[in-house]
């Protein structure tokens, strides 16, 4: 009996979706069933009136809608915000041709503006000028480490890398970014190296877009240091 019953109230129900599809003016015509009608608050508060029932649907999906553009405008707004960042760090890079002066300018900035607590840059290839080959910069880095920049095809954000040397870095740095330096298509010739004592600044799932417009930005202000120009 059970089963019945469930099965004649599946039709039935399925008869009055197909008599509401082919009369949609019939609730116009007859608007007081609009107000007859009570259905559970959505909200759990009694009964309510299939008028103030979708009343309550719209106004939730404006609801929704409204934080989805709250939350763009809000991306939008930092995107513009990183992207100015990165405008005024392109403008210091360019302001500076000291190889030592333009690591400061880039470090200073890193650290005011995009979270970072330490930083570090590496190369594997010999300085143009001679007289830099003492610079830290240049300092040699693990073969096991060099060897896995070599495989990134894209910056490396998350927890410290097995491979690097855990002396370089502060015991409190939790995150790391690692940005391969170096012309797009050609083998990296150096990295750069960033670190945040916030466990969540560099995530494994985060966006790398604009790590990897610095190391474009650094790969391209450095690159007359390393290589000498040929005209």
């Amino acid at each position: 009996m059970t089963n019945t019953h469930t099965q004649d109230l599946e039709i039935s129900t399925e008869q009055i979706k197909a008599f509401l599809r082919k009369y949609p003016h019939f609730f116009e015509e007859n608007a007081y069933l609009l107000a007859d009608i009570s259905l559970p608050s959505p909200h759990g508060n009694g009964v309510i009136s299939l008028a103030e029932r979708q009343q309550l649907a719209q106004r939730d999906k404006i609801s929704t809608l409204e934080n989805l553009i709250a939350d763009m405008i809000e991306n939008a707004e930092q995107n513009s915000a990183t992207s100015e960042k990165i405008h005024q760090l392109s403008i210091g890079l360019l302001n500076q041709n000291n190889f030592r002066i333009m690591q400061l300018v880039l470090n200073e900035a890193l650290q005011l503006n995009f979270g970072v607590t330490q930083s570090l840059i590496r190369f594997w290839v010999k300085p143009s000028n001679n007289a830099l080959a003492s610079d830290a910069a240049f300092t040699p880095m693990s073969e096991p480490f060099n060897a896995w920049i070599n495989t990134l095809t894209a910056p490396y954000c998350g927890e410290k890398p097995a491979t690097i040397d855990a002396s370089l870095f502060a015991d409190s740095i939790q995150s790391f970014a690692c940005i391969p330096l170096g012309k797009k298509g050609e083998p990296h010739v150096g990295v750069l190296i960033l670190g945040a004592t916030d466990p969540q600044r560099f995530q494994a799932n985060m966006g790398t877009i604009y790590l990897e417009k610095i190391g474009e930005l650094v790969s391209t202000a450095l690159y007359h240091h390393l290589f000498t120009l040929q005209l």
